[in-house]
């Protein structure tokens, strides 16, 4: 199964991108993981999207297109998501050929805060279920104080972290076969 992984922070030391970055490590057997690319794209307008698709858009539809499911992982901002996952979820999401249509989504969030982007998560879940997105219900994870579980150079240290994201991976794949029936 080819995943996409789409972090929606754009910080070179995104906690949310260290965090994927761990899921290629603990994917199961038969999993890949791709880390899409979204910080180049313009904001959505219709007009450009009109005029044709930039490059970046383009690639990024064809990236979620092809995928057999989207690891998403975004910080909370000002309660919701950050302007950078909301701008590629709008550019993958109009027709005609939605990106979004019927694909597999599992969902996470990482934040320094103690509840760990609860609430970024519903948001992203609400906008992908009216865009037709199957999303995992379950298992959720919510990683807080996240500074405390990632070393110096981005990697996952905290075990009890590591198990939760295994069994998030565990669950998707599971996801993603019966989504596909």
């Amino acid at each position: 199964m080819k995943i996409l992984g789409i972090s929606g922070s754009l910080r070179k030391a995104s906690y949310n991108t260290a965090a994927l970055r761990a899921c290629r490590e603990l994917m199961p057997q038969g999993m890949t993981l791709e880390m899409a690319e979204i910080g180049d794209m313009p904001m959505f307008n219709q007009d450009i999207f009109d005029a044709g698709l930039p490059a970046p858009v383009k690639r990024f539809r064809d990236a979620v297109t092809a995928a057999d499911g989207v690891l998403i992982a975004s910080p909370e901002y000002n309660f919701s998501l950050t302007p950078a996952l909301k701008n590629a979820i709008d550019w993958a999401s109009r027709p005609p050929n939605q990106s979004w249509q019927d694909k597999p989504v599992a969902v996470f969030s990482v934040s320094v805060g103690p509840m760990g982007g609860a609430r970024v998560q519903y948001d992203i879940r609400r906008i992908l279920g009216q865009i037709w997105a199957h999303v995992l219900p379950r298992p959720e994870v919510f990683i807080g104080s996240a500074q405390g579980k990632f070393d110096a150079q981005g990697k996952l240290t905290d075990e009890a972290t590591r198990k939760f994201l295994t069994d998030l991976l565990a669950g998707f794949g599971t996801w993603i076969t019966r989504m596909k029936r």
